[in-house]
Parts: C-alpha cells; structure tokens; sequence
C-alpha cells in the first residue's frame, strides 16, 4: 500500500478504499474483529489476572545493544529468540543538520510503497521554557518553540530492521505529546497544553497540527482550531465516517469527537462536540463502574472550540460541554480505532487510580454505546496505562506512564488477562508504540527527558527501539 498523497481526490476516496486508522498496520481492522476484552474490576478482588507462561513467551531475558552512532547502550528484559535495536538517540544529528530533539513520545509508522521500508512520525514532548527552539526558523509555527516531529526512514534487510535517517518534519510547536495516524497517511500531533504568550511564547498554543507522512522537509505548520484548544493527547480517525476523536489528558477530561465539514481534510474545519451519557447529567466515569455494562451516549456541542481564556483556563472547552451536562474522565490518554469501535484509556480511572480501558462504539451519525472493559485492579499487574497499539493477533499492547523501577510494555489478552512484554530499569515511560505495517516489528520510544539542554549528560536521553521475534509464538 503506497502512502497516499494529501491531495484532495486521496483525501476523499479514503472512505472508499476502507484505508485503516490503527496504529499505521495493515493488519489492523482485521485483526480486531469481533474484540471482545473480559474486564478485571477492582472490586473484584481478582489479582490473578496474569496471563499464563507470558502469553505464551515465557520469560524475560535480559539483553544490551549499543546504538552505533551515538554510543548509547541500553539494556531490556525480552522475552527468549526476540532482539532489539536502539537508535535515533536524542541530540543525535540528523540529516537536514539539526539535533534530534529532546522527550521522543506518540509515534505512527507508516508503508511507503516500497517493500521493507517504512516511515515513522515521532513526537517530541519537549518542555523547556521559550527559546529552546527546533528546526529551521523559517519553518517554525513559534519562533521559540522546541517541540514538534521528526520523521525516521527505517528498513527491514537481512532479517533485522535497520535506521537509515531522520529529519525535522513539524517545529515551533511544544509539549507535542501523542497523537494519532489518518487514513490518508498523515500523523496528527497534539499539543499538551494551553500555553501562549501570557507565558513569554510568540504564538498561542493547544491545538492538533497535521504532519504528512510523505513529507521530505519540514511541513508548514497549520493549527487545526476548530478541533479544540484544550491538554491534547491521542486522536483516532474512523475510517469509514472521518470522524476524528480526541482525548484530554488531565484529571477532570472529556472525551471529544470532530464532525469535519469535508472528511479527509481537517483544515476545511467542522464540529466539535463532547461525550455525553443518555439520560445522565455530569456522569462521572472514574469510580463505581461495572464492566461489560453498556451506556447509550449523545453528543454535545462545543460552541467555541478555541476560546481566548483558554491559556488562563486550560478546562475553557470541557467546562463548555460540562455545562450541557457532558461526561468527565479521568486522564484520557491512548486512543485508537479498530472493529469499528474507538478504544481510550484513562490512565488514572478506577477504583484503584490504576487504569481504565473504554469501548466507544458509534451507531449511527448521533451517538452510540460506550463501556468499560477493562479496569486494572492492581498495581503490579498494570499501572497508568497510556499509549495503545493493536497486535497482529488482535490483542493489546499497552505502554505503562509509571515512576516504578521497572516500567513496562504489557500485553492485554481478550480475555482480559495481563502479561510483561518488556521491561527497562529506569524511571522513563514507554511511548508510541506502534507496530509496522507487516507487523513483524514493534517500534516504541523511551521518553527520556521532557527538559534541559540537548546532550546533556546529566540526562536521561529519549531514544527509540525496535522489537522484533517469533510474534506468532504467543498471543499477540
């Protein structure tokens, strides 16, 4: 599958083509038929939800591969047979001369038309106060902006995977923390925060910005405002409708949808609109939920999705669908489509604070059901959850946003049982994982630090790895 152009006639027929939104694979949409995930509730009082032999790879190993151009050695525990690479360290140079940025986080890989080679479009959570900036000025959407994209090219030769280059793809943005693959091949990357210039920055920032895959440079930059001005996170396009969905990472969240006036091209703007429970005012979905039990939900209007308070007030768009009686979360973070459904998870929700996983399924252009499957009710098994990926299998992969010694990437079984993929020693979180469009290797990023100078080495550098092993082995 060619990555398609950004073209207006590519943009259309996407709807056409059924082209998949999950994760960049092309297993995808298949591979969650009929997903159906048996929920672990914290009242429960079930603590055996671990998956038996590790999903069928046993146990983990513990390995160390240096990367060759920065000299960064990194050590993870993976299961037996599996390898990995590190590389596209932060600071590393790259092709167009700049440094590669600080704080690697959501990331999409994408097909190129060219058996073996992909793309990756990879965010930069990057924190500094203004006047660290990234890529070239002419290019940046603010001048004293450090975040943004950068975009790898990546080979499968020989039996491995192998990082052929990277570039500068979005700059001036900041906190770009997740986000989420288009149909059309293009990465929407999200700003995680309301800050503008009452914070000494040149630009007003919160918003979605749009990154085509297929870009050789740096794109120009374009704000989607009529998609909200709020603490972005993750975004997942259904395919067959356009319809983009969007969570909020924050303790008090909504759970929004964008109505695009023409699908496929998210700059001709369109609706905003927030969750609302059917016959329910304010629900709040973070404690007392039974898991299976499906809720009919509405949808409401936001009237102003870029309000000018929204710097001094970060919740200026959820209090606007709060009033109109809208749902609240807690911390949404990873978002993603498949088997028709919208899958996002609430780091902090539970009865536990541990961690939620929800099933949005639309019916029909006015609402839909939404559910609860899976709740974590136990720390050790699974704590925070946050970025989301489909295994060719159709299970779950899910990246822990955990301070613990040990955090991980673990694997979620349909039937609801838990299991360690990956661990590292540290106190970085995993992000972005996403696998190849052939599905023979996992892509993810270690954060590393969100602030500071680049090169430091006082300082924990973001960097990405590839996974790849017998994957057919076990259950994902």
């Amino acid at each position: 599958m060619a990555i398609l152009s950004i073209g207006g006639s590519n943009r259309r027929s996407f709807l056409r083509r059924g082209a998949t939104a999950a994760g960049g694979g092309l297993f995808a949409i298949a591979a969650m038929e009929g997903l159906s995930i048996r929920a672990a509730h914290a009242k429960d009082g079930e603590k055996d939800r671990a998956c038996p032999d590790n999903g069928g790879y046993g146990e983990l190993r513990e390995l160390t591969r240096t990367d060759p151009e920065s000299g960064f050695s990194q050590t993870l525990w993976l299961p037996e047979e599996f390898d990995f690479k590190v590389f596209s360290v932060a600071a590393s140079p790259m092709r167009d001369g700049n440094p590669t940025p600080l704080a690697h986080d959501g990331m999409a890989c994408f097909p190129t038309g060219r058996r073996g080679e992909w793309r990756l479009v990879r965010n930069h959570e990057e924190r500094n106060e203004p006047g660290v900036p990234a890529g070239s000025l002419e290019h940046r959407y603010d001048a004293l902006g450090g975040g943004g994209t950068t975009t790898l090219s990546v080979r499968w030769e020989d039996g491995e995977p192998h990082f052929v280059e990277a570039w500068q793809s979005l700059s001036g943005t900041i906190v770009n923390c997740a986000g989420g693959p288009t149909p059309w091949g293009s990465w929407l990357s999200c700003e995680e925060t309301t800050a503008g210039t009452a914070a000494g920055w040149e630009a007003e920032h919160g918003y979605v910005f749009e990154v085509p895959s297929a870009e050789e440079g740096e794109t120009i930059p374009v704000p989607l405002k009529e998609m909200g001005r709020f603490v972005h996170e993750a975004v997942a396009v259904d395919p067959r409708s356009g319809v983009v969905y969007e969570t909020e990472d924050q303790n008090t969240a909504g759970f929004y949808r964008f109505l695009p006036n023409v699908p496929g091209d998210l700059a001709e703007g369109g609706q905003l609109q927030m969750l609302k429970i059917a016959d329910e005012w304010n629900f709040d979905t973070r404690t007392g939920q039974r898991a299976g039990r499906g809720m009919y939900v509405e949808w409401v209007d936001i009237d102003d999705p870029d309000p000018a308070d929204a710097e001094a007030d970060p919740l200026a768009v959820f209090n606007q669908g709060w009033a109109r009686g809208a749902a609240v979360f807690g911390r949404l973070e990873g978002c993603f489509y498949g088997d028709g459904a919208v899958y996002i998870a609430s780091t902090s929700g539970g009865d536990e604070g541990e961690g939620q996983l929800w099933e949005y399924r639309p019916r029909g252009h006015k609402g839909g059901t939404i559910k609860l499957v899976f709740e974590s009710p136990d720390a050790e098994l699974l704590s925070y959850p946050d970025n989301i990926t489909v295994s060719p299998a159709g299970n779950l992969i899910l990246c822990e946003d955990t301070s613990r010694s040990l955090p991980a990437m673990r694997g979620l079984t349909r039937e609801g049982e838990i299991f360690p993929l990956v661990y590292h020693e540290g106190k970085t979180e995993w992000c972005g994982a996403a696998f190849s469009p052939d599905g023979k290797v996992l892509f993810a990023n270690m954060q590393g630090a969100t602030r500071g100078a680049l090169g430091d080495p006082a300082l924990e550098p973001g960097r990405t790895v590839a996974i790849w092993g017998p994957w057919s082995k076990g259950v994902l």
